[in-house]
């Protein structure tokens, strides 16, 4: 058995929302730790060749996800509004996260944005929403300065190159070891996994 689990999420991913709020007490009900692994997805969808969301580029696919989002929101009792623009510029809050040591902080300023974002329909590239989430994280306002930094970009840019290696073509992803599960409805799958290697 190993003992984490890599979640490997994009802020601008709605399904990433829902698997944020629950895997962190999924994976430590098996006895695993969660890595936190902020990525982007644009890069990754620019060399497919689409300049915005699959869910913006085939319409039928997008209104089926924002009703399933709806939907499994109300299941498991999170605020949802659909949030505008679509898809949210994640990029400062990836850099945050990479800018924030501890991982249970990391997880705490995760949820604030994801809620901020997904919960209260605000605009997570605003310096604004960014200062309140790390404010309800329990965070220095000061790690907002990291987020210009050249090591804090570097890694940024790095993680993405790392997603890539590992096949990750979407969010959320979770990987263990050398295995890739791909898909909120994956990460059962992925925490089991990992209890039986």
């Amino acid at each position: 058995m190993v003992n984490r689990v890599e979640f490997w999420f994009e802020f601008a991913s709605t399904y990433s929302y829902l698997s944020a709020m629950r895997i962190e007490q999924a994976a430590a009900e098996r006895g695993l730790a969660v890595d936190w692994q902020p990525f982007l997805l644009g890069p990754i969808f620019a060399e497919q060749g689409w300049t915005t969301s699959p869910f913006n580029l085939y319409p039928a696919k997008g209104v089926y996800m924002w009703r399933d989002m709806e939907r499994l929101c109300s299941v498991r009792g999170l605020p949802f509004q659909k949030p505008d623009p679509f898809p949210q510029n994640g990029l400062r809050a990836a850099r945050l996260v990479l800018a924030i040591e501890n991982p249970a902080d990391k997880a705490r300023f995760v949820r604030a944005v994801y809620n901020a974002e997904f919960g209260d329909g605000q605009e997570i590239s605003n310096e604004a929403t960014l200062l309140a989430c790390l404010d309800k994280a329990g965070l220095s306002p000061d790690l907002l300065q990291r987020t210009g930094e050249p090591d804090i970009k570097s890694a940024l840019f790095q993680q993405t190159e790392r997603a890539k290696e590992k096949g990750i073509f979407g969010a959320p992803s979770f990987c263990v070891d050398d295995e890739l599960f791909w898909g909120n409805d994956r990460l059962n799958e992925a925490l089991d996994y990992a209890t039986r290697i």
